[in-house]
């Protein structure tokens, strides 16, 4: 393990996001916030100079450098602790969030997009906490690692490790053969999608600051508002519309989106992932609308209105909110609950467990029981006409049956608290899926601020998980990952 390379890459990151807490904290000056909160800023952008600085001074290594796959791992978790440690500070040292812990939680939400709050007045916000808290969304939606790898090349830090441990898919899948150039492509889409919406947003109604944060919150599939109730406060069918398709958008693969840009058009409406994403979309948003219809709401426009909203919201795992799911029937409430456990695309923004892994298992399923009747026959699990070599359908099977292990460890120490059981179930999956909202005490119009403080830090760190695809963070528990 080359811890010095570790903490070169760490004190470059770290001073990235200095960066844009800069521009946060320009935003406050910009609007004449008080020295109090300037200063809340200033002392987490200095400490990341210094720790750059005595980095760069004393254990810099010159030449061209390259993690090995532990350091990678490695790497990438103590990158999202760092970030969320050090991007805490404007919240705690404001005095706007009085407690570090809930400082740590709420932006450990923000950079792996959970967008689960301790905040019950986020209004009460200056713009520039409103901004840094929209902020971290953002740089977490894409990974503020793949961002860091697009920069390493001049620096001469090899990134594919990176890449590997911190990409949101199965897999890797290069746009180009440079790592360097897939996430500097990648960017450049997330980037394109968030300057459309925000100017689309805009011609709706909201203001500049208020689209822009919505953008950020959007394709990150976050969820912070800059409004207690959230996407609700603006009542506009027209907000609802925008956010619900870049909602979409941003829980798609975004190497499928390069290819529609570069007129590969076959082989996205080709792929097996795209078209159960949208099935599962569009089957649930009719189903729930068809539900509420008479209930809830008088005419079927509205109701799919809010229907696919909230599937949406659910199913990328952004966690808006136009509407108190809560109050819906149970058949609804049930096809909310269970869009919690599927999350979005390979490759896209969205947490969960991703529907290319539901679709694998799903096939493997299937292809076992061929098995069953046919025990001479050959079988294999093909997914985009590709066979998938069994090592990848059992890591992938590994894979869940830990994000399930987890899931449950983590509803026993919430339910060690005192806390009932849909809280328990909804609250772990929420934050483990990186959703947001969930049911009971912690649903659309309430917040995690209830829970004490070691429920709170199991939780950010069930966060961290879930964003990291498991594997990336329990690897580092095993006594053989840090032997020699």
């Amino acid at each position: 393990m080359n811890y010095k390379i570790i903490f070169q890459l760490l004190s470059v990151l770290l001073l990235i996001v200095s960066g844009f807490l800069g521009a946060a904290m320009g935003v406050g000056l910009l609007y004449g916030e008080g020295a109090e909160t300037v200063r809340a800023f200033f002392i987490p952008i200095a400490g990341a100079v210094v720790f750059f600085i005595m980095v760069r001074l004393f254990i810099w290594k010159k030449g061209p450098s390259f993690l090995s796959p532990k350091s990678g791992f490695l790497f990438v978790t103590l990158a999202w602790i760092g970030a969320s440690a050090l991007g805490a500070l404007p919240f705690f040292l404001s005095g706007s969030v009085p407690s570090y812990t809930d400082s740590f939680f709420e932006t450990m939400s923000g950079f792996t997009t959970t967008g689960a709050t301790i905040l019950s007045n986020v209004e009460a916000l200056p713009r520039s906490l409103l901004l840094w808290r929209s902020t971290t969304h953002w740089l977490g939606g894409m990974g503020i690692v793949v961002l860091t790898v697009a920069i390493f090349p001049l620096l001469g830090f090899g990134g594919l490790h990176l890449m590997e441990a911190e990409a949101p898919g199965p897999s890797v899948d290069k746009i180009t053969p440079r790592v360097a150039g897939t996430a500097k492509i990648l960017w450049l889409i997330y980037i394109g999608f968030t300057l459309a919406q925000t100017v689309l947003l805009m011609l709706g109604g909201m203001d500049w600051f208020d689209a822009m944060n919505h953008s950020f919150a959007t394709l990150a599939t976050g969820g912070f508002s800059t409004k207690n109730a959230s996407v609700a406060h603006y009542n506009s069918s027209y907000i609802d519309a925008v956010i619900t398709i870049f909602m979409v958008l941003a829980g798609v693969n975004f190497t499928l989106h390069f290819k529609l840009l570069t007129g590969k058009f076959r082989e996205v409406v080709r792929d097996s992932e795209l078209k159960l994403y949208l099935a599962i979309f569009f089957v649930a948003a009719f189903a729930i609308a068809w539900d509420l219809l008479g209930s809830n709401y008088s005419a079927f426009g509205e109701s799919f209105r809010f229907a696919s909203f909230q599937v949406a919201t659910i199913l990328t795992t952004t966690g808006f909110a136009t509407a108190d799911y809560t109050v819906w029937s149970s058949f609804s409430q049930s096809v909310i609950f269970a869009l919690m456990f599927i999350g979005g695309c390979a490759g896209s923004t969205g947490g969960g467990i991703k529907v290319i892994r539901i679709l694998t298992l799903l096939k493997m399923s299937f292809t076992e029981m061929k098995y069953l009747m046919h025990p001479q026959g050959v079988f294999g699990v093909f997914v985009n006409g590709k066979y998938l070599k069994k090592n990848i359908v059992y890591d992938i099977a590994a894979l869940v049956f830990l994000y399930f292990v987890v899931f449950f460890v983590v509803v026993l120490i919430v339910a060690s608290g005192g806390y009932d059981v849909l809280t328990s179930l909804s609250g772990t999956i929420a934050c483990l899926g990186n959703i947001g909202p969930g049911f009971g005490k912690v649903g659309p119009v309430l917040n995690y601020g209830l829970f004490p403080g070691y429920i709170k830090w199991v939780l950010s760190i069930t966060m961290l998980i879930g964003r990291l695809e498991v594997y990336t963070v329990l690897i580092l528990l095993t006594p053989a990952f840090w032997k020699k």
